[in-house]
């Protein structure tokens, strides 16, 4: 996204005078937060929550923050902390960049195409093994989510990070041959069933070798079908 089209958001400072005033913001329906980088110092802010929603539901990773109706500077969401209960956004740290120089970030990575794969109709399991990708771009080259296509993949398929192409003007760091994206597993219930199919013919098979009678004419084998002769009496008799 180019710069004039990132969100705007207009925040206001903020002075950190511990947890009490931190509650009373958010009982007013605003968000703390802290702004890093940049050669600049840290600067605590208050903004208000729907405003930060609809910043942060636009596309694009940069935000052009404006602080106290001063100039808009770009910034990128450094951390998000979140009601562990509600799930509401209760903090934010984002991060002072310059467009014209790459920096070090992480995306989501989602997969498309589950449901088409080969693997996945015949009763696959389809495990989504990496879900983040860390990645260097220019702020504005960061895109929202990497996507992934996996409807090719068969059942015991197992796909790298090789296998993705980036988006342009973006440089993947993670290792591409030790980074797994997805595999198409067997389930785990079906390869019991095999297992336990497969114990029971051995254990058929054992049953009818060890009842098996001999063959016509084949002389029993010692201590089978043949009696010892009575005490005292002698072979000849």
């Amino acid at each position: 996204m180019a710069r004039g089209q990132n969100p705007a958001l207009e925040v206001t400072s903020r002075s950190a005078d511990g947890s009490r005033s931190v509650r009373r913001l958010r009982r007013s329906g605003k968000v703390p937060g802290v702004i890093y980088g940049g050669g600049d110092d840290a600067a605590a802010f208050a903004v208000d929550g729907r405003q930060l929603r609809l910043a942060l539901a636009q596309r694009g990773a940069v935000i052009d923050l404006v602080l106290d109706g001063g100039t808009a500077q770009p910034v990128i969401i450094k951390d998000q902390q979140h009601h562990p209960v509600r799930g509401e956004l209760v903090h934010i740290d984002l991060l002072r960049v310059r467009l014209d120089k790459p920096i070090q970030s992480t995306v989501a990575l989602e997969l498309e195409g589950v449901e088409e794969s080969p693997g996945v109709k015949e009763g696959g399991v389809m495990e989504h093994i990496t879900r983040e990708l860390n990645i260097e771009a220019l702020p504005n080259d960061i895109p929202d989510v990497v996507r992934f296509d996996v409807s090719a993949m068969d059942l015991n398929d197992t796909v790298t990070l090789e296998a993705l192409t980036p988006p342009q003007g973006v440089t993947l760091l993670d290792d591409p041959e030790e980074t797994v994206i997805a595999t198409v597993a067997i389930p785990r219930v079906v390869e019991e069933e095999e297992i336990e199919t497969e114990t029971e013919l051995v254990g058929e098979e054992g049953e009818e070798v060890e009842g098996e009678a001999p063959a016509e004419g084949e002389a029993p084998a010692e201590g089978e079908g043949a009696q010892a002769p009575a005490e005292g009496e002698s072979e000849g008799e």
